[in-house]
């Protein structure tokens, strides 16, 4: 079948729907591993039951890489504009105010529907669409820094394993599908996002007391070493990769679900768009049983009232979220001033901001080979690779860490090369009239 313009479509019939999947041949992997949109929507349908398991009657974001992996993606909140009449879209609040209709797949059309869109990752929100304001998951995410080895990253997924068993909840683990580790908990949906996202600062933190080697709550980038647990994926309107998504990584590695026994010796390098269909006919989904397995937060929102009582206040919250009662200054430390604290301030000077990683980790080489004596000097943590998300888009910054360079070898700061941050233009503007800036609704009880 052709379409107007002449390319070739082809028309699946899924779930009792025909799907139509445009351009079916565009390179959608193309660096190491070569799969076309086809392969993708075709990988999806092998694993349906469950990919459709993380994210079925959830809204969802869609984070579209149009042009394949190997091109930048954007985010789109609102369901497009014309669907089928058998797909579905809830209203869903932003912390700004505003409200979005968001698409819901239930079935495997909609999830053939989705991927034609560009959607290579499937980006769930914590919440069904019949009750938007009460999580039924809670997510742990574990996200090494850099130099950290995926031994102690394994090591801190047990951790939290044994905390969980403590406080009585069941944590059903995968792989992130690039160099970290997820572990989902189902939980009664009867919390609002912020005790939600408090149980999970007090995980992170109890985790962090455990192996405080290992692992790390802190917010800031310049403040981590290890694993960091990252408790804000559990404020509102964050989201995360669900279950089998294919990742945009050279291999197309998958968020794979596994057993607890398979964690110690797993290698994420394993699990990729090509290994777990088969993986999928031999062992079925070892996440069968998560929707039945579902446990209460109390005793977690007792380890947080515990952190309060001892002076533990709040700990930052995403940059566009407003600020909160019991949050202390949202600056990272380095940029603390007037604190009476006497501290080292962190010699952070930016590199580079770009939409294409690759750019932007060639800007970080040119910088090096003009900068060969501080270069040779940083250590593996001391350079800083951020995935910055804006409203609709997202970039990689470069920032290097010069604390291990003496003084009188530290270059100064330069422009970033590239410098394209897609949300420049939006915060000059904001800058310049301050009532532009979105104010966060609470919704009501």
């Amino acid at each position: 079948m052709s379409a107007h313009d002449g390319s070739r479509v082809e028309v699946l019939s899924v779930a009792g729907h025909e799907v139509a999947v445009t351009h079916p041949d565009k390179p959608y992997f193309a660096a190491g591993a070569r799969h076309s949109k086809l392969d993708v929507v075709r990988y999806y349908l092998a694993v349906a039951d469950g990919a459709l398991r993380g994210i079925r009657d959830r809204p969802l974001v869609l984070k579209r890489f149009v042009n394949g992996a190997h091109a930048p993606a954007f985010y789109q909140k609102r369901a497009p504009p014309k669907l089928p009449p058998w797909l579905r879209t809830v209203t869903l609040s932003f912390p700004s105010g505003r409200t979005a209709e968001e698409l819901v797949v239930d079935d495997a059309a909609g999830l053939a529907f989705i991927v034609n869109l560009g959607c290579i990752e499937l980006h769930p929100h914590p919440v069904r669409a019949g009750d938007l304001e009460h999580p039924d998951e809670l997510r742990v995410d574990l996200d090494p820094g850099p130099g950290v080895t995926w031994d102690d990253v394994r090591r801190v997924t047990l951790e939290v394993r044994a905390l969980l068993d403590e406080l009585g909840l069941v944590g059903w683990p995968k792989t992130s599908g690039s160099r970290g580790m997820h572990v989902n908990v189902r939980i009664e949906p009867r919390f609002g996002f912020d005790d939600v996202r408090r149980a999970a600062l007090a995980l992170s933190r109890a985790v962090e007391r455990r192996v405080p080697k290992l692992a790390t709550s802190k917010w800031w980038k310049e403040e981590r070493h290890g694993v960091f647990i990252d408790y804000n994926q559990n404020a509102k309107d964050r989201t995360t990769c669900s279950a089998y998504s294919v990742r945009p990584t050279a291999d197309a590695r998958v968020s794979t679900p596994l057993t607890w026994d398979e964690v110690a010796a797993c290698d994420p390098a394993d699990f990729t768009l090509g290994t777990v269909p088969e993986r999928w006919r031999t062992l079925g989904d070892p996440h069968a049983g998560i929707d039945r397995a579902v446990g209460s937060l109390d005793k977690l929102l007792e380890l947080a009232l515990a952190d309060e009582a001892a002076g533990i206040g709040d700990a930052p919250w995403p940059p566009h979220f407003r600020k909160m009662p019991n949050e202390g200054a949202r600056v990272a430390p380095s940029r603390k001033k007037g604190t009476g604290v006497k501290r080292e301030r962190m010699p952070l000077v930016t590199i580079a901001n770009s939409p294409d990683k690759a750019a932007a980790l060639a800007g970080l080489e040119r910088w090096k080979s003009r900068h060969p004596e501080a270069a040779a000097l940083l250590a593996v943590d001391d350079v800083l690779v951020d995935a910055m998300r804006g409203r609709s888009s997202t970039w990689t910054r470069v920032r290097v860490n010069l604390r291990h360079v003496p003084l009188e070898l530290r270059p100064a700061e330069e422009k970033p090369d590239p410098d394209d941050d897609p949300t420049r233009v939006w915060r000059e503007a904001v800058a310049a009239h301050p009532e532009l800036r979105p104010r966060r609704v609470r919704p009501k009880p």
